[in-house]
């Protein structure tokens, strides 16, 4: 989902490519300018005060499907213009410096689409600064790919986005690691709607989670899949095999490999093991 997102001052920012250019979530963006807890108070208040936005609000804040944790879901998305309209309304002291980060984000659109390499580069520059090892970065970029490849596959044989994508998915984990994507983030603490499960994986639940899909792309092909009910079959084989697989190494290794460790508590107590370093 990296591809989905966009980074301003360390904050993840939704973002979709719709009419040849970038649109982005405007709740994160009102959240990153104002750092409101509830940016849909916020929006709504804002036009309030601005009976002119508030008129022009559909055409300039139209209805997208956007990548998230969760699957594809529909937001309230806006482009560079539109977005220059809203910080209008927006007193805040990071609207130059967000204005800037707009248009570096189109550029880098651009050179993306002369130099595909670029995206992959830049993906791998945003979880260095945020503290990833190279080892698991890989493991991650990889990862994505083997997603990209499974969602393209359920795309060619008959499979609408959106939900039954969330839908396919669940059975893929649940069938791997025993629970849902839901069920796992609640595991692992993580609260936000934001935060992307996998962000937050080891390296071995990367590792099998990789497996699940790629076993899921292999079958559907092979079976040649069509429609929704062959291909949640295929999801629910594919994870198996992932399954049976990481069972087998629990019993081998003694440990298991669905942990509720997250990249939020471990980057804490590395920070605690620095101030009490320090001291």
């Amino acid at each position: 989902m990296t591809k989905a997102l966009a980074l301003f001052e360390g904050v993840q920012i939704r973002k979709t490519y719709y009419n040849d250019e970038w649109w982005f979530v405007v709740e994160d963006v009102v959240r990153v300018l104002t750092e409101s807890s509830d940016p849909k108070q916020y929006v709504k208040k804002m036009r309030q005060r601005d009976p002119e936005l508030q008129k022009g609000w559909v055409q300039i804040v139209p209805t997208l499907e956007v990548e998230t944790a969760g699957g594809r879901q529909k937001m309230g998305c806006s482009n560079r213009k539109g977005l220059l309209r809203i910080i209008q309304s927006i007193p805040s002291p990071k609207a130059e410096p967000f204005k800037l980060w707009l248009a570096q984000v189109g550029n880098e659109r651009l050179e993306e689409i002369e130099n595909p390499e670029l995206t992959s580069q830049r993906m791998r520059e945003i979880y260095k600064a945020k503290g990833y090892s190279d080892e698991w970065i890989e493991k991650r970029v990889r990862g994505i790919a083997v997603r990209d490849e499974l969602t393209e596959e359920w795309k060619k044989r008959g499979v609408r986005e959106s939900k039954e994508f969330s839908i396919l998915t669940a059975e893929i984990s649940r069938a791997t690691f025993g629970l849902t994507p839901a069920e796992y983030k609640n595991f692992k603490g993580l609260v936000a709607k934001s935060d992307n499960l996998r962000d937050h994986m080891t390296d071995l639940e990367l590792i099998f989670t990789m497996l699940g899909e790629a076993s899921t792309t292999e079958i559907a092909r092979n079976k040649d899949a069509q429609g929704f009910a062959p291909n949640k079959q295929a999801a629910r084989e594919g994870g198996t095999i992932a399954g049976n697989a990481r069972v087998a190494l629990e019993r081998k290794s003694g440990r298991k490999v669905v942990t509720s460790e997250n990249y939020l508590a471990l980057q804490e107590s590395k920070k605690r093991k620095r101030l009490k370093g320090e001291r």
